[in-house]
């Protein structure tokens, strides 16, 4: 599980730019799957029979965007303004690498120089207009052969294990539910089950919501990663989730109340199987579940996620041991849902 996610997220899928990722997952898929397609989106839709044929729908869905940048416009000095794609805390980006584009063009995230910034500029956070992509161009007519507004910019981390079973790296949001999907795929499943793996959530759930229509599913289980804010100085109840605990089983979030069947399935799944779980402690967040909640008549809807540290950063941080838990508890959930169904529940 580890060596797939550290792949999936060396990869580059900015929202509406996930053709790495997209590539990656079909070759995977291909060899071990009865039915594969790409839709309009670029959702990847993957079918594979199981043991029995039930006649209910299980979909399960992890998306393979990531938050980035995209470039507005090239200065007559040759730097590229640019806006968030995403929910991205500008905090966290001065000085930051990214590569632009599909030729990968290296970048730094930079502002203006210190010693000429105010006292009162000092005491605030600056915004991303004022905010450029430095690609090291002489002026506008330079850059433009390496660049085009409409491009897209990813940040560059590597993968890095450390401390007591920690890794770092961008987009663990959500290549580790593409990982757990992966496995499943290429293992035999007790029922027929219809995996997405989504494009553009970042964004507003948007690939989500035309695969659900598509595919049309009874129940599904979103498989994602969730803010975790276990640092110092943040009271408990705002810690929302802390790696190392456990997969997260959702009961609510802001967008999305789930389902308490479901939520009371995965939870004494959990239990049964002496598999660590937590809830949130803090209301946050949201996901693919309410694009897919909200499709056609409506869908029964779970959610299950891994804890990560500083969401949305090319530093995300989160417990390789609750990887390996997510995929088990989704792969009892999977059988759990095949005997509920052939009971006819």
């Amino acid at each position: 599980m580890l060596n797939l996610i550290k792949e999936l997220c060396a990869l580059d899928g900015v929202s509406s730019a996930e053709d790495e990722v997209r590539r990656f997952i079909l070759e995977r898929v291909r060899p071990c799957a009865d039915e594969v397609h790409v839709d309009a989106m670029g959702n990847v839709i993957v079918f594979k029979k199981g043991a029995r044929a039930t006649g209910k729908r299980l979909m399960l869905t992890a998306h393979m965007d990531e938050v980035g940048f995209i470039i507005k416009n090239i200065t007559d000095d040759g730097y590229l303004k640019f806006a968030p794609v995403g929910g991205i805390d500008r905090r966290v980006i001065l000085g930051k690498r990214v590569v632009i584009g599909k030729n990968k063009v290296p970048g730094i995230v930079g502002l203006k120089a210190y010693h000429l910034v105010s006292a009162k500029e000092e005491k605030v956070v600056p915004k991303v207009e004022t905010m450029y992509l430095d690609i090291g161009a002489k002026d506008k007519a330079s850059a433009e052969k390496l660049v085009a507004p409409g491009d897209l910019a990813a940040f560059v981390s590597d993968c890095v294990e450390f401390g007591d079973g920690m890794l770092k790296a961008k987009a663990i949001d959500d290549r580790v539910g593409c990982a757990v999907m992966l496995r499943l795929i290429e293992e035999s499943l007790p029922m027929d089950c219809t995996f997405v793996f989504s494009v553009q959530e970042e964004v507003g759930t948007r690939g989500a919501f035309g695969a659900a229509f598509s595919v049309s599913p009874e129940i599904a289980l979103v498989l994602e990663g969730t803010t975790a804010a276990d640092l110092p100085g943040t009271p408990d109840h705002k810690k929302v989730t802390a790696p190392g605990k456990g997969p997260v089983i959702a009961l609510m979030d802001n967008g999305t109340i789930y389902d308490r069947g479901l939520f009371e399935l995965l939870r004494s799944l959990a239990e049964r199987n002496q598999i660590p779980w937590q809830m949130k402690n803090y209301i946050s967040g949201g996901n693919d579940s309410s694009a897919i909640q909200r499709s056609k008549s409506g869908v029964r809807v779970a959610a299950l996620s891994a804890a990560v540290r500083y969401l949305h950063t090319p530093s995300s941080v989160a417990a390789v041991r609750d990887f390996e838990q997510m995929f088990q508890l989704t792969r009892k959930f999977i059988q759990a849902v095949a005997v509920l169904q052939v009971q006819g529940s």
